[in-house]
């Protein structure tokens, strides 16, 4: 991508579907509102009300958690490269260990807890195949928040897949140690 290119995406006189651009590219530029799968920018659904809440109700929940226990940094939206994507989860948590790097750029690792909040544009078999991606490239958890169900997937492996309801607890386990939650506190 040419510095040119950059500047016309920045300011919408081009579209980043029209940009061709490497993998590094896109983690470098944080092209703002795409993820990149497979050589390509793939447009992000825009949130609505009931999305832009319940990740705030996460981000409230695992944040406090994390800062008072010192465990890392919960990210928002941004990106992780994940094998040959980069994606952009709702909501991320690193642990210390893997905080490094340029903090102007994305992160060159998935993250160790990917949270992704569905919306209602979002197909299935696209989340379950993000959801594997994010395992396969080394994330140990992954969290899928419905918010028409009001329940929480947990993907530990393809073979490891937990559905939560509104009375069950979601916890962090080993990832988030100490962690724990109502499923009912995320949608209220």
């Amino acid at each position: 991508m040419t510095q040119q290119e950059l500047h016309e995406v920045a300011q919408g006189i081009r579209s980043p579907e029209q940009v061709s651009m490497t993998l590094a590219e896109f983690l470098k530029y944080d092209v703002d509102g795409y993820e990149y799968v497979k050589g390509e920018l793939v447009p992000m659904s825009p949130p609505t009300r009931i999305h832009s809440k319940v990740s705030v109700k996460v981000i409230r929940y695992l944040d406090r958690h994390v800062e008072e226990n010192q465990l890392g940094e919960v990210h928002v939206e941004a990106t992780f490269q994940v094998g040959e994507r980069g994606l952009k989860p709702d909501v991320a948590f690193m642990p210390t260990s893997q905080l490094d790097g340029d903090e102007n750029t994305g992160f060159l690792i998935p993250p160790d807890l990917a949270i992704e909040v569905l919306s209602p544009t979002d197909v299935q078999w696209r989340v379950v195949d993000k959801a594997f991606a994010y395992l396969n490239a080394g994330t140990r958890f992954v969290w899928v928040l419905d918010p028409r169900s009001k329940t929480v997937t947990i993907y530990r492996s393809e073979n490891d897949i937990v559905l939560l309801m509104r009375e069950d607890t979601l916890t962090g386990e080993d990832v988030v140690p100490g962690f724990t939650c109502q499923v009912s506190q995320l949608f209220e």
